[in-house]
């Protein structure tokens, strides 16, 4: 009996249940022995699964395991042993209006333990499914011992005759898969901040993984199907078959078979089979990509070129201006910009084409954590850009009108027809140029320069002057405030004007009294 598992705390039961809680009265005390007799046999039946020879393709040898001890018993396994008959009653004989979900490695079924009442989930693996033997034996053994917030918790397992059967606490919102990919129309995309809560969550599951257990373990089939949701969108890792301890000592990979799904495997790990504790740095970056964009790791049915989510991504992590190309549609903009950016580039460096490149998964925690405590308010953001956001108008004459200088400018009346008198005929820009073009009328004419041409001054105002409606246009508000406020009184103007005048009569005066004197000193 060496590589049984032994019922955690079965030495304190005095009725010999075989770790199967159940409750002792007169009415039931044979269902009692018959249960502790059919639990019996499924704990014989698990101990020889590793010594099968017709199931030596996928047996395990617990004695070579380090998780287990010499004398053969496991320490601190808490999994109840459940007979097929308990399981059976508890979903209903498998009925399809159980069925959660299907895979290659079986089928998953909703339940309720007769004995508690507790609401689990069924995994009936397929006798000639992908999950033999050795992975529902490593499972028992992993989610037996590691326990954490965000691995999926084991309830027990069932090995009668041929049967194997692992029951989890049931997840009410499945997994992470059904709520990014292939949406009914009834049901909602994730918004930003649960995304970035679900990505947290699941980098602490894998940092227990890699940090605290101890010899650590590698993951190696990190997916968004394995990723299911508590209440409240709570993730947990689920699916430990192919997990496998991680090298210790001088050692820096662990070679072993090529296993996982295509599209989440590292390619280091695809190319040689040398499995190390960055490969699942490597997975993760492919989910968290997953949820950022909304896209499958893997979907024939787009276009050619974006097939591979991870291929399509590569070119665009180079160019922040497409970060937003990037971002799932189904947001609709729901989202902070810093925080898209912050988010790509540690899906970047998760997803490095050298291992020795990628961040630990410690550092992805605290990335993420930050992004996650970020909360984003859709409507704040909302008013904000209302408030501080582009005028850009609606109207196609409205955005001519901009261009040309201004909504209140006087010229744009005479360009696109008469001006409407209740636009701008009261405004402080109109009354000055018209009172300008009085001025122009009664003969008044300033500002010539030098060479006697006109210098571009008109109805006693000068380029500056002219230009001062296009400051005040909505498009260039910006700038205005920049500028000292000019005084618009036309009588300051016309004072300026006339002083430019006397200015250059004077300089005219003072030039010609100097040649006079050169004149007649030469004399």
């Amino acid at each position: 009996m060496g590589g049984c598992f032994p019922c955690f705390g079965s030495s304190n039961n005095k009725n010999g249940s075989g770790g199967v809680k159940k409750e002792v009265n007169d009415k039931n005390s044979s269902s009692v022995k018959e249960g502790s007799a059919a639990a019996a046999q499924s704990h014989h039946n698990l101990s020889r699964v590793s010594s099968d020879k017709s199931n030596s393709r996928g047996a395990l040898d617990l004695k070579k395991d380090p998780s287990v001890q010499k004398d053969g018993s496991a320490a601190h396994i808490a999994a109840q042993i459940f007979t097929f008959r308990e399981l059976a009653a508890a979903t209903k004989n498998f009925r399809p209006e159980c069925l959660l979900g299907e895979g290659g490695f079986g089928h998953v079924y909703k339940g309720c333990l007769e004995s508690t009442r507790q609401v689990v989930a069924v995994k009936q693996l397929d006798r000639n499914g992908l999950q033999g033997n050795r992975e529902f034996l490593v499972e028992v053994l992993m989610l037996s011992l590691l326990h954490h917030p965000n691995l999926v918790n084991l309830i027990g397992y069932c090995a009668d005759g041929d049967q194997r059967l692992l029951v989890y606490e049931f997840m009410p919102l499945g997994s992470l898969e059904d709520h990014l990919h292939d949406l009914p129309p009834d049901k909602g995309p994730l918004d930003w901040n649960t995304r970035m809560k679900i990505a947290a969550g699941a980098a602490k599951g894998l940092e227990y993984l890699h940090d605290t257990a101890n010899p650590p373990v590698i993951y190696r089939d990190l997916k968004s199907s394995n990723i299911l949701l508590d209440e409240g969108y709570h993730p947990k890792l689920s699916d430990f078959g192919l997990a496998k301890l991680g090298p210790v000592g001088d050692k820096t990979h662990v070679s072993t078979r090529v296993m996982g799904t295509y599209g989440y495997c590292a390619p280091e790990y695809a190319m040689t089979g040398q499995l190390t504790l960055k490969s699942d740095v490597y997975s993760f970056g492919v989910v968290f990509l997953e949820l950022i964009t909304g896209r499958k790791a893997i979907d024939n049915t787009r276009a050619q070129g974006e097939h591979n989510l991870v291929a399509w991504a590569r070119p665009l992590f180079k160019d922040r201006r497409k970060f937003p190309k990037m971002v799932d549609p189904l947001l609709q903009g729901r989202y902070p910009m810093r925080g898209l950016y912050q988010a790509l580039a540690v899906a970047a460096m998760c997803l490095q084409e050298q291992a020795a490149t990628r961040p630990l998964i410690g550092d992805v925690v605290t990335a993420l954590t930050y992004l996650a405590s970020q909360t984003y308010d859709p409507a704040a953001a909302t008013a904000q850009n209302n408030r501080v956001g582009p005028s850009t108008p609606r109207h196609r004459d409205d955005r001519r009108s901009l261009a040309d200088g201004g909504m209140d400018s006087p010229d744009s009346g005479t360009r696109h027809g008469s001006p409407s008198p209740s636009t701008y005929r009261n405004s402080p820009d109109f009354r000055r140029w018209d009172r300008g073009r009085d001025l122009s009328s009664s003969g008044t004419e300033v500002g010539k320069n030098e060479s006697g041409g006109g210098s571009g001054r008109k109805y006693g105002l000068d380029e500056s002057e002219l230009q001062e409606p296009q400051r005040n246009s909505p498009s260039n508000m910006g700038r205005t405030r920049e500028v000292m406020p000019r005084n618009r009184d036309l009588d300051r103007e016309r004072a300026v004007a006339e002083a430019k005048v006397w200015g250059e009569n004077w300089r005219e005066k003072k030039r010609a009294c100097a040649m006079e004197s050169f004149n007649s000193a030469n004399e």
